[in-house]
């Protein structure tokens, strides 16, 4: 999406070829990874409403070396531990974006850096208004003001809806600068106290992941064990064990040197990341999913104010904040959007991230820690607020399809088959020779049929 710089700067332009893969191949991860997560989601609904004591037993049985601090639930492991995962690949993604992705370029970064910001504060706002006007509580603001990529893609998945690139990497990298907003939310409101020594470990345990990746030192037996031990650390310091994982993968080098294919931060990523979206965040979503769903659970979600702010940060205040964002960003920047695209399109995308699924409930688990029964009401409304902005989408979406349709089988036309999409190459003369001769040898190939064709028809029309 890097922009020509002129006063014509287009949004959602074409990206550049390497970038659209990067984009294609790490959605498609993305993608695969959020079926996973809503199978889990919908199997967590069943097992806590059908069987819920046993769910609860499950989740909260505690295991692990209490002599380290380490004895915690299945639900604490998975929220705590495994979600450390997903925050790493979150971690690369942003090192990458920020080296070698949109945000490198500041005139390109603005956008989804304004989208996203717009996309947080509006989401927090709707939801202290609706909380202040009815009495409620102020803890939950943050619970609205995550993006769950994951998700989103996967409601792509399901409803058949395809999406242009350009529009697909601005929600990844929309995704990347909301995931790093919310670890700094998690990081300065939900640390409540610090155990300095603690931290002081685990930052000289970072320190020593920096040396040993700058030495060239190789090898998962030994960074695996030190990233647990740093987890460790992290976790007993106080401040939340997932920051870890951010700070680990944001010291990955992510721009490739001479020779190099890939970098190692796009290495492990491509490694990780299937983890992360196949085995982490769908565990999550299971043992964090998993509340009591009735007509009386329904209708508290639109009558109490914390929940009701939730649902209504989610719906509107995303799609107010992204559109509102965008809008701003074009308006003062004189950019325009591309000739291909509509600002309904961008209503569209900024609706579908209102799905907050993912980090929105482990916000609203830190939010509500000491309150189990409000917990389970806002991981209603997180599940609520996220299928209405859903159906909304998918709307949306549908009423563009076949012209997104059109727009991704351009993208993907390869008429000479050298394994570039032909609108990568109509700049390109060598490419109009080849597609000269393919023509040429489809016009001889019809011709000779026709006169097969012709001739047989005379053999017909003969002499018996």
């Amino acid at each position: 999406m890097a922009a020509p710089p002129s006063s014509t700067r287009k949004f959602f332009g074409r990206m550049s070829l390497p970038e659209r893969n990067f984009v294609v191949d790490a959605l498609r991860a993305e993608t695969v990874g959020g079926v996973l997560l809503l199978i889990a989601a919908v199997a967590a609904l069943i097992w806590a409403n059908t069987l819920p004591g046993s769910y609860e037993a499950v989740s909260h049985h505690h295991f692990g070396p209490a002599a380290l601090g380490l004895d915690l639930s299945v639900e604490h492991w998975a929220a705590d531990g495994l979600l450390a995962i997903f925050f790493f690949v979150a971690g690369i993604e942003l090192k990458r974006e920020l080296v070698a992705g949109d945000l490198r370029d500041p005139k390109a970064a603005m956008l989804p850096v304004v989208a996203a910001l717009c996309g947080m504060v509006v989401p927090a706002v709707v939801y202290v208004l609706t909380s202040v006007s009815g009495g409620g509580s102020l803890e939950g603001w943050a619970v609205p003001t995550a993006t769950d990529i994951a998700f989103a893609l996967a409601v792509l998945a399901v409803i058949g809806t395809s999406l242009p690139s350009a529009l697909r990497a601005f929600l990844l990298t929309l995704a990347v600068v909301d995931d790093l907003f919310a670890i700094l939310i998690i990081a300065v409101f939900f640390t409540d106290t610090i155990d300095f020594a603690a931290l002081g470990a685990a930052v000289v345990g970072l320190g020593v992941f920096w040396l040993l990746l700058r030495k060239g030192v190789h090898g998962w037996y030994v960074y695996v064990p030190l990233a647990l031990v740093i987890w460790g650390l992290m976790y007993n310091s106080g401040i939340h064990a997932t920051i870890a994982g951010v700070a680990m993968g944001l010291m990955l080098r992510c721009h490739p040197h001479e020779g190099e294919e890939h970098s190692p931060g796009e290495h492990i990523e491509h490694l990780v990341r299937p983890v992360s979206a196949g085995l982490a965040v769908p565990l999550f979503a299971l043992f964090s999913a998993g509340v009591a769903i009735s007509g009386g659970v329904v209708g508290e979600v639109f009558t109490r104010p914390e929940t009701l702010g939730v649902v209504l940060g989610l719906v509107v205040g995303k799609a107010v904040g992204i559109f509102g964002g965008t809008w701003l960003t074009a308006r003062f920047t004189r950019a325009s959007l591309s000739d291909e695209l509509e600002w309904a399109d961008v209503a569209a995308v900024a609706t579908l991230a209102g799905i907050g699924f993912t980090v929105s409930l482990l916000i609203g688990e830190l939010a509500f820690e000491g309150n189990p029964n409000l917990t389970d009401e806002i991981k209603a409304a997180v599940l609520i607020g996220s299928l209405v902005a859903a159906v909304l989408a998918t709307a949306l979406l549908k009423m563009r399809n076949a012209k997104y349709r059109a727009l991704c089988e351009a993208e993907e036309l390869d008429e000479d088959l050298d394994g570039v999409p032909d609108i990568y190459e109509q700049d390109n003369p060598a490419y109009h020779l080849r597609m000269a001769a393919i023509h040429e040898r489809k016009a001889a190939e019809h011709r000779r049929l026709a006169e097969l064709a012709g001739g047989a028809s005379e053999e017909n029309d003969g002499p018996a």
